[in-house]
């Protein structure tokens, strides 16, 4: 890990992944000449101010045209440059969905995505900007990898990895300021593999981005009742780790899935489908968001309302539990 991340990840956590994004790109790309990144009117919005004016040969603005921004990264990708584009999380995927599927989906230009304030992050805004469908999005579309960093660290691993990763990649920046620590040292990351965070006899809790740290903190709560669960970070949520899946499948009887996202084509229904293919397999309860377009809100405040705070999944699961002993 580079030494000036590793001093500065108690500050990213308080700034949170968006603005500790345009840091940390600044780092990666000091020593990569060949290292772009295009914005769509979102220097400051994606903390990338200081890298826009320290390395201005490397930073590319195309204005508020995200269609735009797909197509030239696409060209300047295709010419050999190691490109990376950003800008809030609905425009970064529905408003550029033709592109991304024939310009890299189709045509396997690699760019790195970068989705901003993705989940409920903005959910003051209303769901013009908060950003539920995007996982499900991409995911159907081939030859694009998906990333939810937990954390900033996490963050950095992602965006370090992004850079000698043959394939395009979305990669899911989510949560506000103040974002719980993980990490609190450097550790083995692979795209693709997920990583269990704490064992368990009962159950395993999958989850990514901010519910992680929310299912850590879940797991304490369902221990003070004697229920012991497991947590497994799935910062990938394509390709999906099936060996994982496949292991809490046949050891558990029940496995949660825990997301910011809709219910439909995300981490839950990754899940599902590797299920699928068993005979016989674990009880999955999916904790996400309705398909439906309900409240805005403060963040914090729709957490709780959609049920994906602590307390509140603690809650669900104890309860799901319970049933199961009742019949």
């Amino acid at each position: 890990m580079n030494l000036n991340i590793k001093k500065n990840f108690k500050k990213f956590s308080l700034i949170g992944q968006r603005a500790s994004f345009g840091l940390i790109c600044l780092e990666l790309a000091k020593n990569d000449t060949n290292f772009l990144i295009l914005t769509a009117d979102v220097s400051t919005s994606a903390g990338l101010d200081r890298f826009r004016k320290a390395l201005p040969e490397q930073y590319i603005e195309v204005g508020i045209s995200e269609q735009n921004l797909i197509g030239v990264a696409s060209g300047l990708s295709s010419e050999g440059f190691n490109v990376m584009t950003t800008t809030f999380s609905p425009f970064q995927t529905l408003r550029c969905a033709e592109q991304i599927k024939v310009n890299l989906g189709y045509m396997k230009n690699k760019v790195i995505l970068v989705g901003l304030a993705s989940g409920l992050a903005l959910g003051s805004l209303g769901y013009t900007h908060c950003s539920i469908e995007d996982i499900s999005i991409i995911r159907s579309i081939p030859n694009i990898t998906i990333c939810s960093p937990a954390d900033c660290i996490e963050l950095y691993k992602i965006l370090e990895a992004s850079t000698v990763y043959k394939e395009s990649i979305y990669i899911r920046l989510t949560g506000t300021s103040n974002q719980p620590i993980i990490y609190n040292d450097d550790y083995n990351f692979q795209i693709g593999k997920s990583i269990r965070l704490k064992e368990g006899k009962d159950i395993d809790i999958f989850a990514n981005g901010p519910t992680v740290y929310e299912s850590l903190e879940a797991a304490k709560i369902l221990e003070e009742s004697g229920i012991s669960a497991g947590v497994i970070n799935m910062h990938t949520i394509k390709p999906i780790d099936r060996e994982a899946i496949t292991k809490s499948c046949h050891e558990k009887k029940y496995i949660f899935s825990i997301e910011e996202h809709s219910i439909i084509g995300g981490l839950s229904s990754a899940i599902a489908e590797v299920k699928s293919s068993f005979f016989n397999s674990s009880i999955q309860i999916s904790i996400a968001l309705p398909d439906e377009y309900d409240k805005s809100g403060p963040y914090q405040q729709l957490k709780d309302y959609f049920g994906l705070t602590s307390q509140k999944i603690a809650i669900r699961i104890a309860k799901e539990l319970e049933n199961d002993q009742s019949r």
